[in-house]
């Protein structure tokens, strides 16, 4: 089973410096699809079928040349949206860059995602800032969040046999991030992708490549805060909690994440494991009005 390429050739992507400075790369077939002369403008008011419009940013999805692309468009955030922001100590997404930044370091670390086929920005003003990324559509693609109620109707072994490996891909690329200064800020279930294929006939041995999506509030720093990376790990456990894994999933997580001396750092941290699975039934407490069912497994796990 191939996987979707991660890298963009020179040959299909350019920056078009001379017609529009703001334009940092365009793929050849965006740029025979709209007027040279007004591209940023023409992208930004461009209509399509539409799967997010919240304040100033909006994601929808159009077909160039017979393949898809999601276009995320940045408008005016407002000083008061900054300002909110920074009374909360959160750090606003302003632009399109956290995500086309992300892209570009997420493929030098050899991590799975979407492929980039346009990206710009104009604009000093922090207020006033506008911005663009264009990507290509992951056809054939399940989210896992959409792939749970297809596995559960598998039988018992294969199952259990999905589930470990996803727990294992989704553990390698955290440790991954974590490890290499990143963090997401959205880091549940919905946000990874995987080829859509017959799961009865899926064998252990056989690839399950995990594209990260989503990109939009990524960090990018030398090292990852432990704050960034308590709240990644809470809202993984967030995304799971419905499901029914046992306290050798939790285990094998931790496995893949720490790595060979993961028994060791397991002994040393029952306060960060306490305050992760904590942070994580508040917030399902918040999101879905009600407790979750926390497995026994999950307790002595903390």
């Amino acid at each position: 089973m191939g996987s979707l390429p991660t890298t963009t050739s020179a040959s299909d992507l350019t920056t078009n410096p001379v017609t529009d400075p703001r334009i940092i790369e365009l793929a050849a077939p965006i740029r025979r699809a709209y007027p040279e002369d007004r591209v940023f403008d023409s992208i930004m008011a461009v209509r399509g079928e539409v799967y997010r419009n919240h304040k100033n940013r909006r994601t929808i999805r159009v077909e160039i040349e017979g393949k898809r692309y999601f276009i995320k468009s940045h408008g005016h955030s407002g000083w008061m949206e900054i300002f909110k922001n920074t009374l909360r100590l959160r750090l606003p997404v302003l632009t399109a860059a956290p995500e086309w930044l992300g892209i570009q370091r997420l493929n030098e670390l050899g991590v799975p995602t979407m492929r980039c086929a346009g990206y710009a920005c104009r604009g000093r003003n922090p207020a006033r800032m506008e911005s663009f990324i264009i990507t290509e559509s992951l056809e054939d693609y399940l989210t896992l969040e959409d792939l749970i109620p297809i596995w559960a109707k598998l039988g018992d072994s294969q199952r259990k046999n999905l589930t470990r490996r996803a727990i294992r891909e989704i553990a390698i690329l955290a440790r991954k991030l974590h490890t290499n200064g990143l963090n997401h800020r959205d880091f549940y279930l919905c946000h990874f992708m995987t080829r859509a294929r017959d799961w009865n006939k899926w064998k252990g041995d056989d690839e399950m490549v995990l594209h990260l999506i989503d990109l939009h509030r990524m960090q990018m720093r030398a090292r990852t805060p432990l704050r960034w990376l308590i709240k990644d790990l809470s809202g993984l456990l967030f995304s799971v909690l419905d499901l029914d894994l046992t306290l050798r999933d939790y285990l094998r997580f931790l496995k893949g994440y720490w790595g060979e001396n993961w028994k060791h750092t397991f002994r040393r941290t029952k306060w960060l494991r306490r305050f992760i699975v904590h942070r994580a039934v508040n917030l399902y407490r918040r999101k879905q009005g009600k407790p979750p069912p926390v497995p026994a497994d999950l307790a002595s796990f903390s």
